[in-house]
């Protein structure tokens, strides 16, 4: 059976269509999956016995499987998820003073090589369907609901799981669709989902033109030598094409593109590497985000001192760039950027 999330609002309205039934019972079932959290077609009253069999016989709802979730010490969750053919992915809820934010995945494994995450070390799987990537929000409403909360204060969306969600654009934009559909679907505002990516050029440029969400773009060195062999993707996009696609980056006058920036301790966190950072992003509408590098087992990289994390970003703050050192959650079960692996529990 076709899992039933892999289906856009327009995809259901078609199939309702073709079997002869009113468009407006897709509606129905649209705002019965992302607005009441829906476990199952039974579940869908205001639809006849008859059509709610009918449903149960052609799609199944979801097919992510929780396989274990852990508790930080600072409340943030992590998510393994088994997916229908055995691989696993990850996503991380994280509280927020008044609202939740998730991490979600868009690919079991990643291809890009960054040396400094460990996904990385997992290889590539595969995509993951469209179904997969909003049923891990889906998944995490029906959670917070499950705790007594209002599902929508999970309100923020950040794509920095597992993958690299330019690499998966059709189904990364499909999600979108129904993320950002704010009638039926689930309500996100394009002000409060964010897409990350290591420098997929072509795919920035379009992101821009298909929707209207934050961009954030893994950067974490100044030269092309040195990201190069930080990140791989850096041989077939250098720095100067990336920049070149975040000024054609198409957004609203008051946004600013996020630029992630890893500090690695003897790597790119001198005071040079620090003016060279302020002066490659002057020409473009830029806020930087310092993370401290988050160290798990086997990383060749170290955390940097407190007071070499803070000369960093004192050097941006005087050279007027927006810049903040990003707290990192959830460390203490390895659910912090750059520590995804998706690890099956025995």
């Amino acid at each position: 059976m076709k899992d039933i999330l892999n289906f856009t609002r327009q995809d259901l309205g078609n199939w309702f269509e073709n079997k002869g039934i009113r468009r407006f019972r897709a509606d129905q079932v649209f705002k019965w999956l992302y607005l009441k959290l829906a476990g199952n077609f039974e579940e869908m009253t205001d639809l006849g016995k008859a059509l709610r069999g009918e449903l149960a016989e052609h799609f199944s709802l979801g097919t992510l499987e929780l396989e274990n979730m852990e508790t930080s010490a600072d409340t943030t969750k992590k998510f393994l998820h088994r997916l229908e053919d055995g691989e696993y992915v990850e996503s991380v809820l994280i509280p927020e003073k008044d609202h939740f934010t998730l991490c979600v995945s868009t690919q079991a494994g990643c291809a890009m090589n960054c040396k400094f995450c460990l996904t990385a070390t997992t290889g590539f799987k595969r995509n993951l369907t469209t179904g997969e990537i909003v049923g891990q929000i889906r998944e995490a409403r029906r959670f917070v609901a499950r705790q007594g909360i209002e599902p929508l204060t999970l309100s923020n969306i950040v794509f920095m799981g597992m993958g690299e969600p330019l690499a998966n654009y059709e189904n990364l934009l499909r999600s979108l669709g129904v993320i950002l559909d704010t009638d039926l679907g689930m309500k996100f505002s394009c002000r409060r989902v964010t897409v990350s990516t290591s420098g997929i050029v072509p795919k920035i440029i379009q992101l821009g033109l298909d929707t209207e969400v934050n961009l954030a773009v893994s950067l974490n060195a100044t030269d092309n030598k040195l990201r190069s062999s930080l990140m791989p993707v850096n041989n077939t996009w250098p720095i100067e094409d990336l920049l070149s696609a975040c000024k054609e980056f198409d957004m609203k006058p008051r946004n600013k593109i996020t630029f992630e920036y890893i500090l690695m301790s003897g790597v790119n966190d001198n005071d040079a590497h620090a003016h060279a950072l302020a002066r490659l992003l002057a020409p473009i509408r830029a806020k930087v985000n310092l993370i401290p590098f988050n160290e798990h087992a086997g990383a060749p990289f170290k955390r940097p001192s407190r007071e070499r994390i803070n000369a960093f970003l004192t050097i941006l703050l005087d050279r007027n760039m927006t810049a903040i050192v990003r707290k990192s959650k959830g460390d203490d079960i390895s659910a912090a950027c750059g520590q995804l692996k998706a690890a099956r529990i025995d």
